[in-house]
């Protein structure tokens, strides 16, 4: 019986984590024609008192996943893989052009304008969430 109830319990703390880091705004790029790579963006809000980092995101309809970041360094504006995305305590962090982002790699099928791309982020703690992210335009530049 007393293990029954760890199991409960371990089960509603983990219900309640997820509860706790909340993604709103996700959005995935039509990739230009030809091109095989795309751009994720997403706003992730860490509602509890512990950081969070997601380390990693994977598609059933893309390849690779990666987590990204530009940075200026040297003069100029460059992008790099990075390992995690740390959301501190009670913090929102935004996944967006010229920031923080993923990039999709090799479409596993064509993607039309609002379709919906399923995503799964992995944390730090091993929980994953699954986010549905709406296929929008490049915009202009």
């Amino acid at each position: 019986m007393r293990w029954r109830f760890l199991i409960v319990a371990f089960a509603a703390s983990f219900q309640l984590m997820a509860a706790e880091v909340q993604i709103i705004n996700s959005t995935v790029r039509l990739p230009l024609p030809g091109r095989s790579v795309s751009a994720g963006y997403l706003t992730i809000n860490n509602l509890s008192d512990q950081a969070v980092s997601v380390v990693a995101a994977t598609s059933p309809w893309f390849e690779k996943v990666e987590l990204h970041q530009h940075s200026y360094v040297d003069g100029m504006m460059r992008m790099q893989q990075i390992d995690r995305i740390v959301i501190a305590p009670n913090q929102t962090v935004h996944l967006q052009p010229g920031g923080l982002h993923m990039m999709l790699f090799t479409p596993k099928q064509s993607l039309a304008l609002d379709q919906q791309v399923p995503i799964e982020l992995q944390l730090d703690n091993g929980q994953k969430i699954s986010v549905s992210a709406v296929v929008t335009k490049i915009p202009k530049q």
